[in-house]
């Protein structure tokens, strides 16, 4: 989209849509939420992280589970460990990279089925939620493509797999 906005020239004119509304937050609607994003798909993950931080009264247990394919590409990562400090009851942050440094001490390739059964919550624990982002690989393999922004799609991939229930599971 950037190379689109930096080829226009000065009169012509661009079209946006939205906002599209996605997941309406309220502090402590559910007890633990799993994050499992790719690349800039951290996005909506890092503004949700931040609206439950922020609010002291917002008690929710937070899982990350983060795919890039560099320790170069993980966007946010010192703002992320600062959560993990400042609330290591309540936040941790899971890393994978499909070309990581020999020294790298955490995941190597794609977010796996073995990976999320070990590091997020059983499918039949109480109230959670599991959120979505990333490329269109991603989410195939994770959760099952959404249709459009206001139609979920159906859950596939290793979330359905290990036994999560589309009401469990938001694609952003």
């Amino acid at each position: 989209m950037s190379e689109h906005l930096f080829s226009l020239t000065p009169g012509q004119s661009l079209s946006f849509k939205g906002p599209i509304p996605k997941y309406p937050w309220t502090p402590n609607k559910h007890d633990h939420i799993t994050l499992i994003g790719g690349g800039t798909g951290i996005t909506p993950m890092y503004q949700l992280l931040r609206a439950i931080f922020k609010n002291p009264e917002d008690k929710t247990k937070v899982s990350l589970v983060f795919g890039n394919i560099t320790q170069e590409d993980i966007l946010l990562k010192e703002e992320l460990e600062k959560f993990e400090k400042e609330y290591p009851q309540r936040f941790r942050a899971f890393y994978t990279l499909d070309n990581p440094p020999e020294d790298w001490p955490y995941g190597k390739g794609f977010i796996t089925k073995e990976l999320l059964k070990e590091v997020i919550p059983d499918p039949k624990s109480p109230n959670i939620k599991i959120f979505v982002c990333g490329p269109p690989g991603l989410y195939k393999a994770i959760s099952g493509t959404k249709v459009s922004p206001q139609d979920q799609g159906e859950l596939a991939g290793v979330l359905k797999e290990l036994g999560y229930t589309k009401d469990q599971v938001f694609k952003f």
